[in-house]
């Protein structure tokens, strides 16, 4: 009898060694390669949330999905001001196509912003960086600057300066609009 017990454990041993072993088991695939944050060309852009000049929230990775224009500005800005008529004119025309313009003001009390978009006759929508941390983090040095994000929030485009025109913007858009 201890010989079949001998027998029973050698052959218990030996299954279980060989179920380790093999490749009884399917291997895990490996984890999709993520895009790393960031604020340059090819990374998914860094998030940040904000508040609007309407008052709501807005997150930026809550905008996955779409396209994404993000304008950092200021009213005092001479280029700004000449610029913002033909970021009205894409968020008019691009909107129903999924495009969101979201304009950063950078560094403004409400009241100025607002004032400055009822007077230009202007409706985008305007979150503010009032203490300049998101346009610090994006290493914004001058204003006008535009980032171009696509609907999987990868950045494809920075353009420092002001658009001459609405022709211009679309040219970019092409980048980030299916």
């Amino acid at each position: 009898m201890a010989k079949k017990i001998s027998l029973s454990a050698i052959v218990l041993l030996c299954v279980l060694i060989l179920s380790g072993c093999g490749s009884v088991t399917p291997k895990a695939e490996p984890p999709t390669p993520s895009v790393p944050e960031g604020i340059t060309i090819g990374k998914r852009a860094l998030d940040f949330k904000l508040q609007t000049l309407a008052g709501d929230s807005i997150l930026l990775s809550g905008l996955r999905g779409k396209p994404v224009l993000v304008n950092f500005w200021a009213t005092w800005c001479v280029p700004c001001k000449v610029e913002m008529p033909y970021l009205q004119q894409i968020n008019d025309s691009y909107s129903s196509k999924g495009l969101v313009v979201l304009t950063v003001d950078w560094k403004e009390k409400p009241e100025t912003i607002q004032k400055f978009m009822t007077s230009n006759n202007l409706s985008m929508t305007v979150a503010m960086d009032i203490d300049g941390k998101v346009a610090q983090a994006y290493a914004v040095g001058a204003i006008p600057t535009t980032f171009l994000i696509d609907k999987d929030g990868i950045i494809r485009q920075k353009i420092t300066g002001a658009f001459a025109n609405k022709e211009a913007i679309e040219k970019e858009l092409k980048k980030i609009m299916p």
